[in-house]
């Protein structure tokens, strides 16, 4: 028997209060932040670490469901968790930086030895992943009742990079495929983190023109962007360097003008909520993929599946570093494979779980009006616990 004793309550029409809710004030040191577990499963749950300077425990709660649903859509028996950090001018760089998460440690240490691993997620880096685990004494090659990681954490782990953006990728071919589409599409990237940029990559290397990229600065278009070019001229937090953009580029700094670019798709990999109740009437894609947590509001959900146009949640799409991480953390991946063997059974394996819920997803909304999140959420959970 698990410790989530009735899967059903967590669907979206049956919300339930978190697990376990925990505020951050900092143990040798002042952090402002939140750690929520949404559900535990056999004494364990998981999820990023968010630090940005606006968010709350609102969004960390949101985010800690959102995890549990990529699980269970998953098929992966681990719960759903989120960490939230406030970030300020004082501890986002240098020494300051370092000492929050030298401090985030010690504060979360006692759950990261219970069951409740975090990771990384928006503002937080592998390096300071690597700062957090060091100060709370954290390996998570070791369990008590689980048999031992043979390989460290950064082996696994940091290889597999890009496999969110692989995950998104495979996610906008399969709803390209649904929805009939043979020829090259047209498509638009909002956000160039490395969920964004692995996306660009993988859809260009399978014929696709990208043709509009927004970074934090801006939207970026033109009828085919150099991919590479952009790339190379990015920073690890998604920022283009504009003064190196290639001539024949077209900038614009409006509001949320990548909803402007005429596109086939568009993958939505930067901050909550980018599509809303304001912007979604904008929309010119027909396949809206989300490939960032809490892309699209609830308002926005709704109004691009009256349009007709078909959206694949961050749920579905969005699962492979937090599916990568929890294969490790339940054990299931072969790790007596090599190396490079290792690194493609994660790929194919995320592939396959994102290929078949996207399929079924947009079977589900091709049969009937609403939402069919809940209903596909539903059928998963009865074959994950029974």
């Amino acid at each position: 028997m698990s410790d989530l004793e009735n899967p059903q309550d967590l669907s979206q029409d049956h919300p339930k209060d978190p697990a376990l809710t925990v505020h951050l004030n900092g143990s040798g040191g002042s952090i402002k932040g939140w750690v929520v577990v949404d559900s535990l499963v056999d004494g364990l749950a998981m999820g990023g670490t968010r630090m940005t300077t606006g968010v709350t425990e609102e969004e960390v709660a949101g985010l800690a469901r959102d995890m549990t649903e990529k699980f269970t859509l998953a098929g992966l028996r681990i719960g759903g968790a989120k960490a939230g950090i406030v970030a300020t001018a004082a501890n986002s760089e240098g020494a300051g930086r370092e000492q929050t998460f030298r401090t985030f440690g010690r504060t979360v240490k006692p759950l990261l030895h219970g069951g409740i691993h975090l990771g990384i997620d928006m503002g937080v880096t592998p390096a300071d992943r690597a700062v957090f685990f060091d100060e709370a004494g954290y390996d998570p090659r070791y369990r008590l009742g689980a048999p031992d990681m043979p390989i460290d954490w950064r082996t696994y782990y940091e290889p597999l990079i890009d496999c969110t953006g692989h995950g998104v990728g495979v996610a906008a071919l399969t709803a390209l495929e649904a929805g009939g589409r043979t020829e090259p599409a047209r498509v638009v990237i909002q956000g160039f983190g490395a969920v964004g940029r692995a996306v660009a990559r993988f859809l260009e290397d399978r014929g696709h023109l990208v043709v509009g990229i927004a970074d934090v600065q801006g939207t970026i278009s033109a009828d085919r962007l150099p991919v590479a070019d952009l790339v190379a001229i990015t920073d690890e937090f998604g920022r283009i360097d504009h003064s190196r953009l290639p001539q024949h580029v077209t900038v614009s700094r409006e509001p949320d003008a990548w909803l402007d670019v005429d596109a086939d798709l568009l993958v939505l990999a930067a901050q909550k909520y980018a599509l809303n109740a304001e912007n979604a009437h904008r929309l010119r894609a027909r396949v809206v993929v989300e490939g960032a947590n809490l892309a699209s509001s609830a308002e926005a959900k709704e109004k691009v599946a009256a349009s007709g146009a078909a959206l694949v949640p961050g749920v579905i799409a969005n699962i492979g570093g937090a599916g990568s991480a929890a294969l490790a953390v339940t054990r299931k991946v072969p790790f007596e494979l090599s190396h490079e063997a290792r690194k493609q059974w994660v790929f194919d394996w995320v592939a396959d779980r994102v290929r078949l819920n996207t399929r079924d997803l947009l079977d589900i909304a091709a049969s009937r009006a609403g939402n069919p999140l809940p209903e596909l959420l539903a059928a998963r959970r009865q074959e994950l616990f029974g």
